[in-house]
């Protein structure tokens, strides 16, 4: 009869065992998920391979300088591996976590000489105590194993795991983040020596016209006023170079923090190059939630928010722990291993809560609010997500056709300045033309140069907003 009781409740724990308090989770699927992106001309659709490497996207830009850039950030960033070493923690976190499914032994042992009181409370008024000094030698192993009726253990586990998880995420988007502010600050950084090498020819040209009048005016040919009109607009493009120069020694700095360098020992020589952002295939907008790293990071908070519910729900459920242990103890050393000096115990203690106060309800309600709160988080990263890449999309459709408008402004202003100069010099019209003229092609020239800047900036947000690098083009078959 005792056996059928036993095996009755070994059964009754096989039950409870395979049922977890709190809800499974689910993976979101978010409402309302746009088909395709809304392309605008030049855009030709591609298709990303989701399943490749998004590592090293920034040699699509074909920049060596970039590229030894990234890589010096990758190795000296604090912020990375402050990254990595908050992954490391939550592996361990799991590791911890996972060996509460496996049962704990301990092993103890005790060599102690000691004197008992003969004044200690008797146990048998017709049985006085005596004072012995006697050895007490114990060796002891303890079993303790948490017997998981409501799956707290389970869902303990599952919580760390997504966790860790969460955690690589977290590493992977803050590489992302490192290598795109890198690749923005030194985009930024050439744009601005294309600026200057604008100036620095705008300066010449203003020069000799400068001389020219000069000239013109000792010849009595001009007047005073032209002469102090063109210095005029020489100095005014004179500032011009010193605040880019400003701008331009920020992004360096901002380099030299993104790689590990402090400011005062890092440089950049300057040097004007022509940007060609690569061809961006962007597949289908589901394929977003796949690539970008903030997006896996929120989805996994959901499930550590999901796990917590269930443990907080384990609560309402007791709490039964296995503790069996077995031993050896005399007080004399050569028999310790001995038959009679053996000593066993077999014991199960359990723990229900009566009355709370409605403390574990109200930590269940926590737990439920806090996932709630991963699911609206969860919901505006994609939302952002969409929003980035949409933006990406429209921005370099328009720059593109920016750009070839700002080609062929700069070609029509430099004919101006070669009509109004010639009419100048045949006194036809005033110098205050070729003032205008000059001025019209500094800022025409400047234009194209932060068009094909912007270019550079918005391949690189697009590319960030699609959560890194894509696979190259497959070969054909039989290649």
């Amino acid at each position: 009869m005792r056996r059928g009781h036993s095996l009755g409740a070994l059964a009754l724990i096989g039950l409870l065992t395979a049922c977890a308090a709190g809800p499974d989770y689910q993976a979101p699927k978010f409402d309302n998920m746009p088909v395709t992106w809304a392309l605008d001309a030049p855009w030709r659709e591609g298709k990303p391979d989701d399943a490749a490497p998004k590592g090293a996207w920034w040699q699509r830009f074909g920049d060596p300088q970039l590229d030894a850039l990234e890589q010096q950030a990758l190795a000296g960033s604090p912020t990375l591996a402050v990254a990595n070493a908050r992954l490391l923690q939550s592996r361990a976190a799991l590791a911890a976590s996972s060996s509460s499914v496996f049962p704990q032994l301990n092993l103890s042992t005790r060599d102690a000489r000691q004197r008992i009181s003969a004044n200690r409370p008797l146990s048998n008024y017709n049985s006085p105590n005596f004072s012995t000094i006697q050895n007490d030698f114990t060796l002891s192993l303890a079993v303790s194993y948490e017997v998981d009726l409501a799956g707290r253990v389970q869902r303990s586990v599952e919580g760390a795991r997504a966790s860790a998880e969460q955690s690589a995420a977290d590493v992977e988007n803050t590489r992302l983040l490192l290598t795109a502010d890198m690749a923005v600050a030194y985009f930024s950084l050439r744009a601005l020596d294309t600026e200057l090498d604008v100036l620095s020819r705008s300066i010449d040209l203003q020069k000799r016209a400068l001389g020219l009048v000069s000239s013109r005016r000792e010849l009595g040919a001009a007047s005073g006023l032209e002469v102090a009109q063109q210095q005029a607009l020489l100095d005014t493009t004179l500032t011009q170079v010193d605040l880019l120069r400003r701008q331009r020694s920020q992004f360096e700095h901002a380099i030299a923090s993104l790689t590990g360098t402090p400011a005062p020992v890092f440089a950049l020589a300057p040097e004007v190059k022509v940007f060609m952002p690569p061809a961006i295939p962007l597949g289908v907008p589901s394929d977003v939630l796949e690539r970008r790293p903030d997006v896996a990071s929120a989805e996994r908070a959901m499930a550590v928010a999901n796990a917590q519910i269930g443990v907080a729900s384990a609560a309402f459920y007791p709490s039964v722990l296995l503790t069996p242990s077995v031993g050896v103890e005399s007080r004399d050393l050569s028999t310790l291993f001995n038959a009679p000096s053996l000593l066993w115990s077999l014991g199960v203690s359990a723990a229900q809560s009566i009355f709370d106060g409605g403390r574990v309800r109200a930590n269940v309600d926590f737990a439920r609010a806090g996932y709630d709160g991963t699911v609206a988080n969860y919901r505006r990263v994609v939302l952002n997500a969409m929003q980035e890449v949409e933006d990406g999309i429209t921005g370099l459709a328009a720059l593109e056709r920016a750009s070839t408008q700002a080609q062929t402004a700069v070609a029509s202003a430099r004919r101006v300045l070669d009509m109004a100069t010639s009419r100048y010099e045949g006194g036809a019209t005033t110098y205050l033309d070729v003032i205008t003229a000059q001025q019209a092609l500094l800022a025409s020239e400047r234009q194209a140069a932060q068009v094909l800047g912007q270019r550079q900036l918005t391949s690189v947000f697009l590319v960030k907003a699609l959560g890194g690098d894509w696979q190259r083009e497959v070969r054909a078959a039989g290649r």
